[in-house]
């Protein structure tokens, strides 16, 4: 079981990395990539993953941290479907929507570091 947890850690990080990094890539020109796309894929199945094994196991739960960080990662989530459906229909990605699933996505990461 631990190496699963482990696993889901290593993919929730790395869904996080392709958000905040494709956020970071683009800032001037802002745009959502396909990386953020799945990025933010990957933080929801993973996140919700590691809720299932930590409460099936000893692994305390923080549940009002957790319903925080779920309500981020949807609003990060319905901002990159939108963002990426635009973009890869050639239309313009407004630097609002853009913004959004990078800063929401930094906010995320704050959450989950800096809440104890």
């Amino acid at each position: 079981m631990d190496f699963l947890r482990y696993a889901l850690i290593f993919l929730h990080i790395l869904g996080a990395a392709a958000i905040f990094g494709g956020w970071l890539a683009n800032f001037k020109k802002p745009t959502v990539t396909q990386w953020q796309f799945i990025g933010a894929i990957a933080q929801v199945v993973t996140g919700l993953a590691l809720v299932g094994i930590a409460e099936a196991g000893d692994h305390p739960v923080n549940h009002i941290k957790i319903a925080v960080k779920v309500v981020i990662a949807l609003v990060i989530l319905v901002a990159a479907i939108i963002g990426y459906r635009k973009a890869s229909k050639g239309e313009a990605v407004s630097t609002g929507l853009a913004h959004a699933v990078g800063g929401m996505a930094l906010i995320d990461i704050a959450v989950a570091t800096l809440w104890h």
